[in-house]
């Protein structure tokens, strides 16, 4: 270990080195190969090959961001036990063999729809409560041994090894299934699963083992219990406005992300290829924007969360510029620069996103008792209910706009717009996080009686 990662942490642990950190990010690497997996292959199974209801695959992903409302609770279960290697583990162990479940019942879904649905539910239950675990435990263990200066960087390399995961198994995926039979798909859903439970114990083998050492504080020491802790994280004003925060600016995040093709489409005249390629134009600049994060951060990071709220800001108002962009676009269509704002939108969620989980683990360590775990589930089960709502009243939204108005164009203004405003609102909540408190202003003598007492 350099001598930069040998320094004590807030919880007299040893920081990790960056071969720990992107070691971890196996970690995220893997969580995003199983995602792509169930969020995406088995969606279009299900639909197209099993012929079922588009409802019934999106009823599935949201149910699993629903059981990650669990996450509080598994954070606080890492806290208490003083490792969180275990949970990761477990998580990932629970997650990958819920993939499993969840592609046998896609396979069972067209011969017995009642079993089918019922073998779903329980797969993506354990999805959801498998990536619940795992992925709430490894950001805790970062906030609390990453180096305050690294953690922009740290988050970076983390997210982006989880883009390239679910890169690289819809790459894999989309290579072996061809040609497509249900036994195939079996083969290399447990392919896929079985490598990112090694992944997973290739990237915590041993990592906790020098931070156990340099514990100044027993593993048997009490610690409080989970609504205690709960009052304490919500008592703090600071996490309070961080939680809401979280759920404003991922809701604003999902939502538009399922009706970017179908805008492109509708009031565009794109056809599915060029649509597609605005999308991975748009995930190319997510990419740029959380590797401008990472490098800035490793470069000028500071210790203080500040700057990582400067970045914040500048991803949602950047978001909700770009947003304006696209509800401007429809009404200059021959014109407007579209691929360029698309562009831009992307850089600017991919600078948000970062930034967002720079500063989770920058306030991850404060409150009353070392309850890193449990305020990354609380921020966690925040981001869970976003996204679970996010991407269904988008679509709806859009849905019913059109259907009223009878053009698309209006309803896409008004959506966009909207999710522009939420953002909005999310930076004003940002900008007021860690602002020093205004002070009351004098109060003249005897006005407490006049209003019976009333402080």
């Amino acid at each position: 270990m350099n001598p930069s990662a040998a320094k004590a942490s807030s919880y007299g642990a040893p920081h990790l080195s960056w071969a720990g950190v992107v070691r971890l990010g196996l970690v995220q690497l893997a969580i995003g190969a199983v995602a792509a997996l169930t969020t995406s292959t088995l969606n279009r199974v299900m639909v197209v090959e099993a012929g079922m209801p588009a409802m019934l695959p999106a009823a599935l992903v949201a149910w699993h961001y629903i059981v990650q409302l669990s996450r509080p609770h598994w954070g606080h279960g890492s806290d208490r036990g003083h490792r969180r290697t275990p949970y990761i583990v477990g998580g990932m162990c629970v997650l990958a063999l819920g993939a499993m479940v969840a592609t046998d019942a896609v396979a069972m879904v067209h011969g017995n729809p009642f079993i089918g649905i019922c073998l779903g539910l329980l797969g993506y239950s354990m999805i959801g409560g498998g990536m619940g675990a795992a992925g709430t435990s490894l950001l805790a263990l970062l906030a609390t041994r990453v180096a305050p200066e690294r953690r922009p960087a740290a988050a970076s390399i983390t997210w982006i090894m989880m883009i390239f995961g679910i890169v690289a198994s819809a790459g894999t995926l989309s290579a072996l299934l061809n040609p497509f039979s249900a036994q195939r798909l079996a083969m290399v859903a447990s392919g896929v699963a079985g490598v990112s439970v090694l992944l997973t114990f290739v990237a915590v083998w041993k990592i906790e083992a020098e931070a156990d050492q340099g514990e100044t504080e027993p593993a048997t020491a009490a610690r409080p219990p989970f609504a205690e802790v709960l009052r304490d994280i919500w008592s703090d004003p600071t996490a309070r406005k961080f939680t809401l925060f979280v759920f404003f600016s991922m809701l604003a995040y999902s939502a538009q992300e399922l009706i970017l093709e179908p805008f492109a489409g509708l009031v565009f005249g794109m056809a599915p290829h060029q649509s597609a390629a605005l999308s991975g134009l748009q995930h190319g600049g997510v990419l740029l924007g959380m590797i401008l994060v990472g490098v800035f951060g490793a470069r000028f990071g500071k210790a203080k969360g500040a700057w990582m709220r400067e970045w914040t800001l500048f991803g949602c108002l950047g978001s909700a510029v770009a947003l304006m962009g696209l509800g401007a676009a429809t009404l200059f269509r021959p014109v407007w620069p579209l691929p360029p704002t698309v562009f831009v939108l992307g850089f600017a969620n991919g600078v948000f996103a970062v930034s967002a989980i720079g500063s989770m683990m920058a306030l991850a360590g404060g409150g009353k008792s070392p309850s890193a775990g449990a305020r990354m589930g609380v921020w966690g089960a925040a981001q869970a209910a976003a996204f679970a709502l996010g991407g269904f009243v988008g679509a709806a939204a859009s849905d019913a706009l059109r259907s009223l108005m009878h053009q698309a164009v209006s309803a896409f203004l008004i959506v966009f717009t909207v999710e522009a405003l939420i953002f909005v609102g999310a930076a004003a909540l940002a900008a007021s996080i860690g602002a020093a408190p205004r002070k009351p202003a004098p109060r003249p003598p005897g006005l407490g009686a006049e209003l019976g007492g009333v402080s």
